[in-house]
């Protein structure tokens, strides 16, 4: 796993936090990790959540409606709508804690070809610096992001091994 700092688009580096994984399969095999509720929640979220899912739209536009339970019991509404569906390239969400949450931050996973390996980058670009700098510091988003593609990779091989 690599963790990169910085953009080339101008004007966002300090709003944002970037982890990457290496995944033992191929993008398309990743990339469908993302497209049904029955992947999703056997791996999305840091080391101890678990998900539920209220409602799930895969399609530009559509929404994912779900709930992440923290390991110590705390639940922790999340909404995401999808904005970019580019199979098996790239992911755009916006990802809130609520449909219309003003402090609502972009979500971007790219999958990309290494050899028979699958680079998965994970993008969080928040609305200010402080919105970043409080995931960072109260909700650990850059440890949990390494996780939750940890948690992927995990997932993707296990699933892949079992077809």
């Amino acid at each position: 796993m690599t963790d990169t700092s910085g953009t080339a688009e101008t004007g966002t580096a300090d709003r944002e936090t970037v982890v990457s994984h290496d995944i033992d399969a191929a993008p398309d095999i990743v990339f469908e990790a993302f497209t049904e509720v029955r992947h999703l929640s056997m791996w999305f979220g840091p080391n101890g959540f678990t998900t539920t899912t209220k409602s799930f739209d895969f399609r530009v536009g559509g929404e994912w409606d779900f709930v992440m339970h923290g390991p110590d019991g705390t639940h922790y509404p999340n909404w995401v709508r999808w904005r970019v569906i580019d199979r098996p390239r790239r992911i755009v969400m916006e990802h809130g804690g609520f449909r219309d949450d003003p402090d609502a931050f972009e979500e971007t996973f790219t999958f990309e070809s290494v050899g028979d390996r699958t680079r998965i980058v994970l993008r969080n670009v928040f609305p200010t610096v402080e919105l970043r700098d409080q995931a960072v510091a109260r909700f650990h988003a850059v440890e949990g992001g390494r996780q939750t593609l940890s948690r992927l990779a995990a997932h993707v091989v296990t699933t892949t091994h079992k077809q």
